[in-house]
């Protein structure tokens, strides 16, 4: 079965607020199910319904995979919420919505989460370090936020025009490969 597409900068789906799931269904447990193997295959260490085009509450992250051996081992939650916000670190965050580009971005040290799990079982985690700006940085996803978002009006201005160019480049070569035939 091909991947779901991850959805790109600017595309305007990715700026939706989610909603809750008030029902876990068989189709989220395979929502959840493809959204690893399209974050494992990318690869990232978090992702969030909205970047694949479903504009619910529900993520998946996993911290502690590599390509190296590491076990397979997400997290997936549902209608996450953080809380209990604690101290404040940057980290310089990527995001496979936001082609090219990373940025330091201010974040809290560390959260508690609070959510579901595919069976309707209660989260509960307290996540310091990576983990908490990955959670951080999904829980925004859900919001319609992206981590460009959350940096200088000057670093983004600059992104969203590279991004622009390269857009009009791609369009551009797919115009031309398209006249080949």
């Amino acid at each position: 079965m091909a991947l779901r597409e991850v959805l790109q900068f600017p595309d305007a789906r990715l700026k939706r607020k989610s909603e809750p799931i008030t029902e876990i269904t068989d189709a989220h447990r395979e929502l959840a199910n493809d959204m690893c193997d399209v974050m494992y295959d990318e690869p990232g260490i978090g992702l969030s319904a909205p970047q694949v085009g479903v504009a619910i509450r529900l993520i998946v992250v996993d911290t502690e995979w590599n390509d190296e051996g590491n076990d397979r081992d997400a997290l997936v939650v549902i209608n996450p919420e953080l809380v209990q916000p604690e101290g404040s670190l940057t980290w310089n965050e990527g995001c496979l919505s936001v082609p090219d580009y990373t940025a330091d971005v201010d974040r809290a040290q560390r959260v508690t989460v609070f959510g579901t799990d595919l069976d309707g079982n209660p989260i509960e985690e307290h996540a310091e370090g990576l983990r908490a700006v990955c959670f951080q940085h999904e829980v925004d996803h859900l919001d319609g936020i992206l981590f460009i978002d959350r940096i200088s009006r000057l670093k983004r201005s600059l992104y969203v025009k590279k991004r622009k160019k390269q857009l009009a480049q791609e369009e551009d070569e797919a115009e031309a490969e398209r006249a080949r035939f």
